[in-house]
């Protein structure tokens, strides 16, 4: 076989896999940018929004969050813990009543632990904990942006910037919860766990405008079941009973 033929051969084989790689690429960045919609839903929109529409930018930022911590696994929480973490999530709900910036504080703090004890990044590190959150619960971890930008907003008369809101703290509380019910889910076969306020069962939610059987002021001793170490508070939170709304 001459030399010319030789160099023919190599030629025609690097284009044929310069074509092959080429069709992969193109294949996986198309499955690609409907996978990460899929896994990341309104994240992705949200991060095609932080980039001003780039999509490929977007997808860029989302494809590194996985390579940084799509490998995490979350630890269990022992049955103990997550129920004093529960009791501590009621406990903020019913300081929203009478001190809603306090509670809102409270809420973020409480998360970031939670966060760092099922293994995330710690709190210290907001940035990094939230990226690892919204690979492994994106769908709820904007609740947890919205609780921790209000904590750290402008205080009222502080001169700073304009003060969060009664009304925009407690919808970032009320979208809080949802990441926060994931963190303390039980691992499978522990059975079910009531949700942080709530009696009925987790997954179960109430219209966002109904009326609370009772204030916080005029609940009864029945209300806390002292034996567990549960409070069963409602989670309405209407305007009506929240001081300063």
């Amino acid at each position: 076989m001459s030399t010319g033929v030789i160099i023919l051969l190599i030629v025609v084989a690097v284009a044929l896999v310069a074509a092959v790689v080429a069709r992969s690429v193109a294949a996986r960045g198309a499955g690609g940018g409907r996978g990460l919609k899929r896994r990341f839903g309104p994240e992705y929109d949200r991060a095609v929004a932080r980039h001003d529409g780039d999509s490929k930018a977007a997808e860029h930022e989302l494809e590194e969050r996985v390579k940084r911590h799509g490998s995490l696994r979350e630890q269990p929480l022992e049955p103990a813990a997550r129920e004093r973490y529960m009791v501590r999530w009621t406990a903020v709900q019913e300081q929203f009543v009478d001190s809603p910036r306090d509670a809102v504080v409270e809420a973020d703090r409480l998360i970031a632990e939670v966060a760092g004890a099922r293994g995330f990044p710690d709190g210290g590190r907001y940035d990094e904990q939230l990226d690892a959150l919204s690979v492994h619960h994106a769908h709820h971890v904007h609740g947890y942006r919205r609780v921790h930008r209000a904590a750290h907003a402008p205080t009222a008369g502080s001169g700073a910037g304009p003060a969060a809101g009664t009304e925009e703290l407690r919808e970032a509380l009320v979208e809080a919860r949802a990441l926060f019910q994931d963190l303390t889910a039980p691992a499978r076969g522990e059975g079910k766990a009531l949700s942080p306020g709530k009696t009925e069962p987790r997954g179960k939610t109430e219209p966002r405008g109904k009326t609370e059987e009772a204030p916080a002021a005029t609940r009864t001793d029945t209300d806390t079941d002292s034996s567990r170490g549960r409070l069963h508070a409602p989670w309405a939170l209407n305007r009506r009973h929240v001081k300063g709304s």
